[in-house]
């Protein structure tokens, strides 16, 4: 049966295994509706003398879920051992394109979707763990604030160039959204910051800076010499652009409360979870964001084979491209998948590089080995060599070990030749697996 889903309306298909469609109908996108699906079916199933189904949508926006839901534990339907499959839009699109003289209507794409399920080869089937759900919506909305806060500072350096051209050139302050940035900006227009004497400006950036920069007078004059390099804007444009610079800020301001909100609650909600489902938390350089967003995704690590199924569930994989003798030697990463576990995988990969030495050394020898987008390059490969030790920990229970302590574990395990030469052989294949 395949589920064609938008906010008002679930159309349906229903084809047998050897392609027969036998009903095809919609229904409101509700309880009521769900619940009369879940009757036909039922009564197409006597009369086709079938006792298994597969259930498939796309899983689009969240139209999704409680449809999902129900009909998997739905008792209406628990005679027909239904299996929910949530597939990803390609594997829907893919097949499309074998049959190109069909067109795209609501009816049509639930057909191939119930055809997707018959051909088989489909990822595992649906199951919704309550012990991650209510951490997986707080991680996903995370990741939503982070990418808005992105977008939204970067609208406002756009703008911030065309009132003060040069400050993005000289970059007077670490960080341009920190607090005495912000004042200034908002406090003085480029004619003001050039006309202001320099120790005035220089007392300003002290008192606002609480007396932490090392050289007030140094950046005052950074600051005078950018603005007189910056393009004069004129007048009529002047008021406008304050109005959207001081909006966006704001903007940015509000996110940052939010994020900060967000990211207490994580931790909250992270700590509720058994010691052994965070044991990631260990490493070096996963704070409770990063170790909620790994561990929402990933969910129970028994679910999947290895660490290759995690790799390939987030996208972090390159597919060969061979013909013949020719073997291509750039490859692109996948990209498919779940983004939301290889955006949290990226970003714990770019902190744990940060904090702990043999991944800072690892990403460091693939920086020098690309030839163009070498740092993201070197991070993505951090990534996944992130993703062997996540699954080693999620499945041992164990916590992280320093290179140092699991050396010095292999040493006090190594085998004593003089008196125990009988137990050499185990002794030795234990000290290979520790």
């Amino acid at each position: 049966m395949g589920l064609d889903l938008s906010k008002g309306e679930i159309t349906v298909c229903v084809l047998l295994q050897n392609g027969e469609i036998v009903d095809r109908w919609s229904e409101t996108n509700n309880r009521p509706g769900a619940e009369a699906i879940a009757q036909r079916l039922v009564g197409l199933a006597k009369r086709h003398g079938f006792d298994r189904v597969r259930i498939g949508m796309e899983a689009t926006n969240l139209y999704w879920w409680h449809i999902a839901c129900f009909l998997k534990d739905t008792p209406l339907l628990t005679e027909l051992t239904p299996e929910v499959y949530l597939l990803n839009p390609r594997l829907v699109s893919g097949l499309k394109k074998a049959y190109s003289d069909r067109g795209k209507t609501d009816r049509i794409d639930a057909f191939f979707i119930a055809e997707r399920l018959r051909i088989g080869r489909l990822p595992a089937p649906f199951q919704l763990d309550l012990l991650y759900a209510p951490l997986q919506r707080l991680t996903r909305f995370r990741c939503h604030l982070a990418k808005t806060l992105a977008r939204e500072k970067n609208y406002f350096l756009t703008f911030l160039f065309l009132k003060f051209s040069a400050f993005g050139q000289v970059e007077p302050f670490a960080d341009p959204f920190g607090a005495t940035s912000c004042a200034l900006l908002d406090e003085f227009t480029v004619e003001e910051l050039i006309e202001t004497p320099l120790e005035k400006l220089a007392d300003y950036l002290d008192k606002n800076g609480h007396g932490q920069f090392v050289d007030p007078i140094a950046r005052a004059r950074t600051l005078q010499r950018a603005a007189r390099d910056s393009y004069r804007l004129g007048k009529v444009l002047e008021e406008p652009l304050t109005l959207i610079l001081g909006t966006t800020m704001a903007t940015i301001k509000t996110l940052q409360r939010q994020l900060k909100d967000v990211d207490a609650t994580i931790a909250r909600e992270l700590e509720g979870l058994p010691f052994d489902r965070r044991i990631i938390r260990t490493i070096p350089g996963l704070g409770p964001v990063w170790t909620a967003g790994l561990v929402a995704e990933i969910g129970n690590i028994h679910r999947l084979e290895d660490e290759a199924s995690i790799a390939k569930l987030a996208g972090l994989v390159w597919n060969p491209h061979q013909s013949g003798s020719f073997q291509a030697e750039d490859t692109t990463m996948a990209k498919t998948g779940n983004t939301y576990l290889r955006y949290y995988l990226i970003e714990a990969a770019n902190s744990v590089r940060q904090h702990c030495a043999e991944y800072q050394c690892y990403y460091h020898t693939k920086l020098v080995q690309s030839p163009k987008h070498a740092h993201k390059r070197a991070l993505v490969l951090t990534a996944r060599k992130l993703v062997r030790l996540i699954d080693t920990l999620l499945r041992t229970g164990m916590a992280y070990q320093t290179p140092e302590a699991r050396q010095g574990q292999r040493e006090v395990r190594a085998p004593n030749r003089a008196t125990r030469p009988g137990r050499l052989r185990n002794d030795h294949m234990v000290t290979t697996v520790g």
